[in-house]
């Protein structure tokens, strides 16, 4: 079987810089990156400077186009399709046309991941969300992850999942994310897997449990889903652990502890002396300590109901010899979740600066220095996944490829 990969909802490239750097000759054939409502495709130009562009089967490129006008027939075959999109809102309603089966929410983006997988057919599939996607939404927990988990059982995939703490296996983040590993079930793979006793799967035998070791697992608990997806959109719920195992639309979950892995602190990715721009005024300096400290703050809802919003206090600033906290969109930006360091150098507060960011997702120093404004760089960043637990996955990935025919 050939290495190759297809990269939905791609960034600036994360996924492929993680399996390039194995070394083991996994080739992208075709990508999509597209930002809604942007001006400029700042996300799409970085990937395409350090990647090229990628044409279709028909010879043309629309690589930066809105995925959902995008004709999946015309996409190149592929072995594995990757791809980190949004946790969003997933329910489902029958098309007036019943003969159109069904139709998800305007926009969101899993339909697309959907009829890649319907028009294609790859034998793997690896996806990451972010780690809520199991609990959402609040008023059906579990709804949403099983609304995929039954698609991907009609259309004879199996899956595991894994909520990873990237900081537990060696990065400088904690970040937590899913992870979701689909594979067909008439691969070898698929049928190895079949007789597989899912406890063992969840907790030693299966890609997720190989790339992040487990510590120990909970007792497992079991459900189903499946039949039509309107159904489960509809009346499912059920209370996702944070790894597990999906085939034939019965469920396998379990709550496991990862076996930790020394983490890189903070203070090994911070640069020295940096430019002054990134050091924090005396004047804004009580409005960072506001933000980073704990607070009470009577509040009125719409209804009238008064209540008391309240915070806890926030390291400020963040210590070295952590790892950092999870990096958002808004990286930089004068709000509670920006990082606040202090200067190796110079021992001044300041913010990190964009190639820190890098540094914290685990790609090269200066992977977003290609024309972008300075702010797009940590919004990138804050949007991308970390590296390294890609190229931990792509390992097994390597295994498993080498299984089959």
């Amino acid at each position: 079987m050939e290495k190759t990969i297809c990269e939905l909802f791609a960034g600036v490239g994360g996924f492929r810089l993680g399996f390039d750097r194995l070394g083991t000759g996994w080739k992208t054939v075709w990508f999509s990156q597209w930002e809604p409502g942007a001006r400029t495709q700042w996300a799409h130009g970085c990937y395409l400077r350090h990647f090229g562009d990628s044409p279709d089967l028909n010879g043309e490129f629309h690589t930066g186009e809105d995925i959902a006008s995008v004709d999946k027939r015309a996409i190149p075959g592929h072995s594995l399709l990757v791809g980190g999109f949004p946790c969003q809102d997933y329910s489902v309603a029958h098309t007036l046309a019943s003969a159109h089966g069904i139709e998800g929410k305007k926009g969101v983006l899993w339909w697309q991941i959907r009829d890649t997988l319907i028009a294609k057919k790859p034998p793997f599939c690896l996806l990451e969300n972010v780690d809520r996607l199991l609990k959402s939404p609040a008023k059906q927990r579990g709804r949403d992850f099983g609304v995929m988990l039954a698609c991907l059982a009609a259309e004879g995939y199996s899956a595991e999942w894994r909520v990873v703490n990237a900081a537990q296996y060696g990065a400088a983040q904690r970040r937590r994310r899913i992870f979701i590993f689909a594979y067909r079930d008439d691969t070898a793979y698929g049928k190895n897997m079949a007789s597989a006793d899912p406890a063992a799967l969840i907790a030693r035998d299966g890609l997720m449990a190989r790339a992040f070791p487990v510590e120990s697992a909970g007792k497992l608990a079991c459900g189903a889903v499946g039949g039509d997806i309107v159904e489960v959109s509809d009346s499912f719920a059920f209370a996702f652990e944070n790894a597990g195992y999906m085939r034939g639309g019965e469920i396998f979950t379990a709550k496991i502890t990862e076996a930790e892995e020394p983490p890189i602190p903070l203070g090994e990715v911070l640069e020295r002396d940096v430019d002054e721009r990134y050091y924090i005024s005396d004047e804004k300096m009580p409005k960072w300590t506001y933000l980073k400290g704990a607070k009470k703050i009577p509040r009125t809802a719409s209804n009238g109901h008064e209540y008391v919003f309240s915070e806890g206090p926030i390291a400020f600033p963040d210590p070295w010899d952590r790892p950092g906290r999870t990096m958002l969109t808004s990286e930089s930006t004068l709000n509670r979740s920006t990082h606040v360091v202090i200067d190796p150098g110079t021992g001044r507060i300041r913010l990190l600066t964009p190639v820190e960011a890098e540094r914290l997702q685990g790609f090269d120093d200066g992977w977003t220095d290609t024309g972008m404004p300075e702010r797009m760089r940590y919004f990138c960043m804050g949007n991308a996944l970390v590296v390294p637990m890609i190229s931990r996955m792509g390992r097994v990935l390597d295994e498993i490829i080498a299984g089959e025919a």
